[in-house]
């Protein structure tokens, strides 16, 4: 009888490993699937970034007559990249009060190369443009990390001589008139 009761107490050495294992198991499954939602989780933050200054712009163009211009600083290949430079597109929408913070891309990118949040106001006709509608801009995000290019909610832009949803995971754009 008094080996019954001893038996009875614990786990058998057996019965902690499958435990462990099982443990092991789930928890590896969890870190696979952690850093996935991850990334989603920075794209969304993307999106919403892009829209809010996608609205800032067509506000400051309301107000302004025009969309904001980069200056000869942009740090991106030409392009404004957001948080560079004296950031002259998000500077202008803050100065202007249609914007109230600088958004950054979540990652805080690499400080090399283009990442972030790109802009650039094009003259009237420029690639192909219908120069009729004026100046335009366009707004892109390069490296979107959940999806392939172009990312599904991306709105595209292109003029008969460029695409620049080419260029970009999503991108946008806007005539001035």
């Amino acid at each position: 009888m008094e080996n019954n009761e001893k038996s009875k107490k614990g786990f058998t050495l057996i019965e902690l490993l499958v435990v462990i294992a099982v443990i092991s198991l789930l928890a590896s499954v969890v870190m696979v699937a952690f850093p996935g939602a991850t990334k989603k989780a920075r794209d969304a933050e993307r999106l919403q970034d892009t829209h809010q200054i996608l609205t800032a712009l067509l506000i400051y163009k309301t107000n302004e007559g025009r969309y904001p211009s980069i200056s000869g600083d942009a740090c991106c290949d030409g392009w404004d990249q957001g948080p560079c430079g004296t950031d002259p597109f998000i500077g202008a929408l803050i100065d202007s009060g249609t914007a109230t913070i600088v958004p950054t891309d979540p990652s805080g990118g690499s400080g090399t190369g283009c990442y972030g949040y790109n802009y650039y106001r094009y003259g009237a006709g420029n690639y192909g443009c219908d120069s009729s509608k004026g100046a335009f801009f366009v707004l892109g995000v390069r490296d979107m990390e959940a999806s392939g290019r172009p990312h599904p909610d991306s709105l595209g832009w292109s003029c008969s001589g460029r695409n620049w949803q080419n260029e970009f995971d999503w991108v946008t754009g806007g005539f001035e008139k």
